[in-house]
């Protein structure tokens, strides 16, 4: 018996490029394309596909919901998420949603096939990046709030000092301007770092642009 898998992905070239990939395994079928998240749902729903491989950002239907529909109503269809995204929040809310596969768009040549197996067999598996994030101590961190981003360990106060140095203020500028010590900021922005997994003002400011709390 084949393994039928469902293509869904907003991009055409990626689907036929995926659909290329995969078909020339053996044992691999491609029983659907869908062009976005809610055709994703109903199509997994009518032919019970063993695997959806879908893109994280869709139209009418983000890859996140659509994998959480597909999980509720099709629980014996497995979930591997293709995304351009590294980010741990990308990939902890695939997870929660119930992807078993989490997949870079970049890496997907080299990954798919062996993901693809991997699932089969009950397992999980990673792109090298991601499986790199899931392993970093801040992940275990995330875990044991619930949160579903780094930006959730901070204090209000510790977001304050994150955004006022990522507009490129000194320490005593910091001070000066929320009234605290010198000693203070700088103790806030070593738990910053520490609690973001940065180790630079450099990638704290990427990171700030990355979330949108400065443009």
């Amino acid at each position: 018996m084949p393994i039928k898998i469902l293509l869904a992905d907003d991009h055409t070239v990626m689907r036929n490029g995926l659909r290329l990939l995969l078909e020339r395994q053996p044992n691999l079928e491609v029983m659907g394309e869908a062009a976005d998240g809610r055709e994703a749902v109903e199509m997994a729903a009518a032919g019970k596909p063993d695997i959806v491989v879908m893109d994280i950002a869709m139209p009418h239907l983000n890859g996140v919901e659509a994998a959480r529909q597909i999980a509720a109503r099709s629980p014996q269809t497995a979930i591997a998420i293709l995304s351009m995204h590294s980010d741990e929040s990308y990939v902890i809310r695939s997870l929660k949603a119930g992807a078993r596969a989490y997949l870079l768009k970049d890496s997907a040549e080299a990954d798919l096939i062996a993901a693809i197996y991997a699932i089969m067999e009950g397992k999980s598996f990673f792109s090298p990046a991601v499986r790199k994030i899931l392993k970093e101590d801040y992940m275990h961190q995330l875990a044991e709030m619930g949160a579903e981003d780094t930006y959730e360990l901070l204090t209000n106060r510790e977001r304050e000092v994150l955004q006022l140095v990522a507009e490129g203020k000194s320490n005593k500028e910091v001070a000066n301007l929320l009234n605290l010590s010198l000693y203070t900021v700088e103790t806030h922005r070593t738990h910053i770092l520490q609690k973001l997994n940065l180790h630079s003002v450099p990638e704290l400011i990427l990171y700030a642009v990355r979330k949108g709390i400065i443009s």
